[in-house]
């Protein structure tokens, strides 16, 4: 069926072919709105995250014009390190676009107490630099916990494991342990990694934190360029 545009949110997805239950951003019913998906072929998670996407960005801005002519009105990618190229797709683009969950950093600094900052879970802290921060207009020093190198998500995502959920909660805990403990002055969390949201309600339950991610970033976007309508009670 034909959709307006602003009536579907887009993403543009990495290439991959591991397992995304519910929760994930790449399964509809993660969604409490319509969601369209585009794949980009041959970006692979060490391709975006550890080489820049190298040669793959006007691919991302096909894709996202793919997903804007099929009545998107808002786009989110399915890697929180997209994030380094936010302006340049967003300027392609020229709509509500968002590269990465990081760019929830500001606001969510800005509306915690003084004395507390935002904290992120990343796939790899070792490829998440300043210029992530930067690009997403946070502050460079936030603070950051990434997964094990063999762990379960990396299992996953690159090794080509199946899917664990029991192994990736518990590295998503001790990852946000480890987080917390390192900075007592962390008042919310923020997930990179768009795989991470299906154990966002075990990790706020067990640190008593706010939790921010793709999904509700992306919620976030479709709200404003689909916005509810009301009737008016005088006519009913």
């Amino acid at each position: 069926m034909d959709q307006a545009v602003g009536a579907s949110l887009g993403v543009i997805m990495l290439d991959t072919t591991f397992a995304r239950p519910p929760g994930d951003v790449g399964h509809p019913a993660s969604w409490r709105c319509p969601v369209r998906f585009a794949r980009v072929q041959g970006a692979s998670p060490d391709r975006v995250i550890r080489h820049d996407a190298e040669g793959l960005i006007p691919d991302f801005v096909a894709a996202g014009r793919e997903l804007i002519a099929a009545g998107c009105g808002a786009i989110i990618t399915s890697c929180g390190f997209m994030a380094r190229h936010q302006r340049t797709v967003a300027e392609e683009l020229g709509v509500a676009f968002a590269a990465s969950s990081l760019l929830q950093l500001p606001m969510v600094a800005r509306s915690l107490g003084k004395g507390r900052v935002p904290g992120v879970l990343t796939y790899d802290a070792s490829s998440l630099g300043p210029e992530n921060f930067l690009e997403s207009g946070a502050d460079a020093a936030t603070p950051f916990v990434g997964m094990p190198e063999r762990g379960a998500f990396r299992s996953l995502i690159e090794g080509g494991a199946r899917y664990d959920a029991a192994a990736l909660e518990r590295e998503m805990l001790a990852a946000a342990r480890d987080l917390v403990l390192r900075r007592p002055d962390v008042g919310a969390i923020v997930l990179e990694c768009t795989n991470m949201p299906p154990f966002a309600q075990a990790v706020s339950k067990a640190f008593g934190l706010p939790v921010f991610d793709i999904l509700t970033l992306g919620h976030w976007l479709f709200a404003a360029t689909a916005p509810r309508r009301f009737e008016d009670e005088r006519k009913v």
